[in-house]
């Protein structure tokens, strides 16, 4: 979490994303699956209602062909008194009605044109009218049951005179067996475009050793009102379904029921109507949309992803909060042990200052007034550049201001003059120390014996930085007494040349010449990050 703050939350999105797609998936092929499995159950409970229409009304027409084979003629109360006891309005749904057509030769279409107005009134005749020439035979509707308005307008129609309705009653004669029709629109539709078929069975009768055509019993079909019907008997459950004539692999569509979606997947079913084949196909009710399954779960995936997300995001944020917590206390406890060696390192090197100065400062003593007057003054010094430090935070120190803490006390009651001048420099704390101690002795000695000491006396401290990284500070006096050739050596002389040398780590150049003393210190000029305690840390 603490690494990887921000891509965690993402792969832990995508991972819960990809199993949410992969179950949504899985249930989608499934769903797929199911619509498949139930397409094909319909397509073969529809296709089998509408194969058992077309058989029980092949039925029908083999018995009125063999009754009315054994008929003289077919007179209007047999061909109704039939269709009655077949019990039409209630078993035989989905066709139009129960017809006969006899078959009648060109020469005899005005005597037929006569009894088909005696019959139904002078409206009713023979149509389209017989030409001269091509029609070998007439077969005209002569009784149509039930005998309604829509079914008045196939009253004399010559099925042979159309091309489909030929092919048929020819194929039907033949194999002398039902059989159905190519797609057609009945003459019963008047204006409208609806396809239909007619289901042709021949009645042929014997005499005298002779066979003879007599005529054909037929029944008419609305494609949409047929295909409507078997739907009584299978639930389609929204899916469609499409009829078509599928004779000689020329499909052609005779009636369609449109299910509420739009989807691709279908099933195809074959199966023949009167040795008609036919096809049937089953389109699903989904359409390319997901299933609600589906999207309750791409929902709630995507809900667990984007919780999870927060969730691992809120956690890595509180990891990187802690780990920062962790890394503040690791580097505050660090910057407290380092705390604790400085001062432990810096409080010795001042107990050790402050241990040689009472020692050499009690060798050179001889009464105890100056011993105690001596350590005073030292440690006053140290203790004056020891507060130029804790204003610095123990950083680095200016050697101006060195120079002003530790001259500050003969700047004013003095007959001598004090002039410094020199860049800005900065010194590190321990050098610092060590220059205010050098400065100090000075400024007593001078205070004492030279040029502070009487009018008219300067002291000159000068400053400038080196090319090799030292700073170079030179005391000068003048107008002072004149410096004897022969003096004692005394404490000031030991703790320039020894203490405080030995603590910058370069010669102290120390001149006591007859016009005033000079002294030269060469001090380290270091970077804070040398010493800076953070920085060691």
């Amino acid at each position: 979490m603490v690494k990887h703050p921000r891509s965690l939350p993402l792969v832990i999105f995508l991972l819960v994303l990809a199993i949410t797609i992969l179950g949504v998936f899985s249930i989608e092929r499934g769903e797929r699956q199911r619509d498949q499995a139930m397409m094909g159950r319909t397509a073969l409970a529809l296709s089998s209602a509408l194969e058992r229409r077309a058989s029980v009304n092949s039925s029908y027409l083999r018995a009125g062909a063999a009754l009315f084979s054994m008929q003289n003629g077919v007179s209007v109360g047999i061909f109704r008194r039939f269709v009655s006891e077949m019990r039409f309005d209630s078993d035989y749904r989905g066709a139009e009605g129960l017809g006969w057509a006899p078959v009648v030769e060109p020469g005899q279409a005005a005597a037929f044109d006569q009894q088909l107005q005696a019959l139904y009134g002078t409206d009713i005749n023979l149509h389209p009218a017989p030409g001269s020439g091509s029609r070998t035979k007439i077969v005209p509707v002569f009784y149509l049951e039930p005998e309604t308005a829509r079914n008045r307008r196939a009253l004399g129609f010559d099925m042979y005179s159309e091309s489909v309705r030929r092919a048929a009653i020819d194929a039907a004669e033949e194999g002398q067996r039902p059989t159905a029709s190519g797609p057609i629109t009945l003459v019963q539709e008047g204006s409208a475009t609806d396809a239909g078929f007619i289901v042709y069975m021949p009645v042929f009768s014997s005499a005298g050793g002779r066979t003879t055509l007599k005529g054909f019993i037929y029944s008419p079909y609305n494609a949409p009102g047929f295909l409507a019907s078997a739907t009584e008997q299978v639930d389609l459950n929204g899916m469609g379904a499409a009829l078509y004539d599928d004779n000689r692999g020329k499909r052609r569509l005779l009636a369609e029921i449109a299910g509420p979606g739009k989807g691709e997947a279908r099933v195809i079913q074959h199966f023949s109507i009167a040795y008609r084949p036919m096809t049937l196909v089953i389109t699903s009710s989904r359409d390319g949309s997901l299933s609600l399954l589906s999207m309750i779960t791409l929902l709630f995936g995507l809900a667990v992803a984007s919780l999870l997300m927060i969730v691992s995001r809120l956690l890595t944020q509180q990891a990187l909060e802690d780990q920062r917590a962790l890394d503040w206390f690791a580097e505050q406890n660090s910057i407290r042990n380092s705390l604790t060696r400085e001062l432990n390192h810096r409080v010795k090197n001042t107990l050790a200052n402050v241990l040689s100065i009472a020692t050499l400062t009690r060798r050179r003593a001889t009464t105890l007034d100056e011993y105690a007057d001596g350590l005073d003054g030292r440690i006053r010094a140290l203790s004056a550049t020891h507060d130029l430090l804790t204003q610095s935070e123990w950083g680095t120190t200016p050697v101006a201001a060195v120079a002003r803490a530790e001259l500050a006390p003969y700047a004013q009651g003095m007959d001598g003059t004090l002039e410094t001048s020199g860049p800005d420099v900065e010194l590190a704390p321990n050098d610092a120390l060590s220059l205010g101690l050098a400065l100090h002795e000075l400024a007593t000695n001078a205070s004492k014996y030279g040029a502070l000491s009487q009018a008219g006396g300067k002291v000159s401290i000068t400053w400038e930085t080196t090319e090799d990284g030292l700073a170079r500070i030179d005391w000068v006096e003048s107008g002072g007494p004149s410096v004897p050739r022969e003096r004692s050596r005394g404490f000031g002389t030991d703790l320039i040349e020894k203490i405080v040398a030995h603590e910058l780590r370069h010669p102290v150049n120390l001149v006591f010449a007859p016009e005033g003393v000079r002294c030269t210190l060469l001090v380290p000029v270091r970077q804070p990050s040398q010493f800076a305690i953070r920085a060691r840390s």
